[in-house]
């Protein structure tokens, strides 16, 4: 593979953006297992499992230490992910969160259950991360992530064998997910729109912080949801006579009553439904049918409140037998149908980004068994994608792939391993002597054998 001039710049910018991360291990043999994980995380190995990335190092240390490092060393990943947070060098996108599921074949790692698996797309063994990235429109970032713990884990015995803390208590996929925005708005960035799934969309919740906040959002929902057409009218009923209290909750006004997203895409006339061509980033344009109206979520007034009105978008493959995703836009009543779809459609760079993070360095390879390892593996999964990232910011239309930097990263750990080993370059040279001396005796004789014979 042919290598970039500035290669050797590039282990220099990587010694640079690790400067930071130092202040977050306390003791120096802390210190060398990040750079070694790191450096194992970027490799060529295509498991990055500890005993695999320590094969692939050039200063691999003892598996024992690697495993102390990742496992039982006092150091803290919310610390990490604090400083990675502050060193990442754009600060304002769409946050795009996602229920990021990785399968297993055992049940012994933390937070291992029977549920819902989207990379199989059906209830499978797995674990599930709520994961939080910003999309800029040209990269995406990984911000954050936290492990999905069922409740099954929060027993004293999932406790002792995951090493799970007394501190961590239940909490359902979209409160992680409100956390993480939290702490990722407090970090400085601005989240100029929030992108989700129907894991997130269908939460009412979360729905309700996201306008309070006034971020806009688009979120797919399930077809069951159940919203109101337009905003329905209502107010308190006048007081009854012979009741002393005056009534305060408000009540329908008008004969409009909830309805299924599904039943409403169903009923729509042909006239509705719009052709619409986008493009996700440098990929092929895609085409789909649309249809959009105002509608109120309904679920609030159970409560006998109502939500803020906000788009569904109804998306209609083009296939033979079409199917319909339906998503809540939080745009204003007169943003346009493609603006509607350009928003909803730019979650698709959590899937470009995830390709990279689980199958090349490795997010979904961790094999150990606690709660506090798991979430270091991510941390610093998240570190040397943002270093990947941040190269390629640096390089600007010249975008190294992630095999044309480890190509650069093993070249420059092969010079650095025989430049602090000098003796095994003493002994390669020798060797390389020796077989020189044998070709020239071999070709020597070639040559006199030849002469006899004339």
């Amino acid at each position: 593979m042919l290598l970039p001039r500035n290669a050797p710049a590039w282990l220099g910018r990587l010694s640079t953006w690790l400067e930071p991360f130092e202040t977050c291990f306390t003791h120096v043999a802390q210190r060398g297992a990040f750079r070694r994980y790191l450096l194992g995380l970027l490799s060529d190995s295509r498991r990055k499992s500890m005993s695999a990335m320590l094969e692939r190092v050039t200063d691999p240390g003892t598996y024992q230490a690697f495993q102390h490092f990742i496992t039982h060393a006092p150091w803290s990943a919310d610390r990490v992910w604090r400083q990675l947070r502050a060193v990442i060098p754009e600060r304002s996108g769409m946050l795009i969160l996602d229920g990021t599921s990785f399968p297993k074949q055992g049940r012994r790692s933390v937070a291992v259950a029977r549920q819902y698996c989207g990379a199989l797309g059906k209830v499978a063994n797995c674990q599930v991360a709520v994961t939080a990235a910003l999309w800029t429109g040209v990269r995406a970032w990984m911000l954050g992530a936290a492990l999905y713990v069922p409740q099954e884990w929060l027993t004293l015995e999932g406790r002792q064998r995951a090493r799970i803390p007394a501190s961590i208590r239940f909490q359902e996929k979209w409160r992680l997910a409100l956390t993480l925005l939290r702490q990722i708005r407090a970090a400085g960035f601005q989240v100029t729109a929030v992108l989700g799934d129907a894991e997130f969309g269908d939460n009412a919740t979360l729905r309700r912080t996201l306008h309070r906040l006034k971020l806009p959002y688009a979120l797919g929902i399930s077809s069951t949801l159940t919203v109101f057409r337009g905003t329905p009218r209502v107010a308190i009923p006048r007081r009854q006579p012979g009741r002393s209290r005056p009534p305060t909750r408000l009540q329908l006004t008008d004969d409009r009553r909830a309805e299924a997203v599904r039943v409403i895409a169903a009923g729509l006339p042909r006239r509705a439904w719009r052709r619409v061509t986008w493009r996700n980033g440098p990929n092929r344009s895609w085409a789909a049918h649309f249809a959009a109206l105002r509608v109120t979520p309904a679920h609030d007034w159970r409560a006998h409140r109502l939500a803020p009105e906000v788009w569904v978008l109804f998306e209609r493959d083009l296939g033979s037998t079409p199917r319909v995703k339906a998503y809540l836009v939080a745009l204003p009543e007169t943003a346009s149908l493609r603006s509607l779809v350009r928003l909803a459609h730019h979650r698709w760079a959590i899937e470009q980004q995830y390709e990279e993070l689980k199958d090349e360095l490795g997010l979904d390879h961790f094999e150990g068994r606690s709660f506090a390892g798991w979430h270091r593996h991510d941390v610093l999964t998240a570190m040397a994608y943002s270093w990947l990232q941040d190269t390629r910011r640096r390089a600007g239309g010249r975008v190294p792939t992630l095999p044309v930097a480890r190509a650069v990263i093993t070249e420059i750990l092969t010079a650095h391993f025989f430049v602090t080993r000098p003796h095994y370059l003493q002994t390669m040279q020798k060797l390389a002597e020796i077989n020189l001396r044998i070709v020239e005796s071999r070709t020597s004789a070639s040559s006199e054998d030849v002469g006899s014979r004339r």
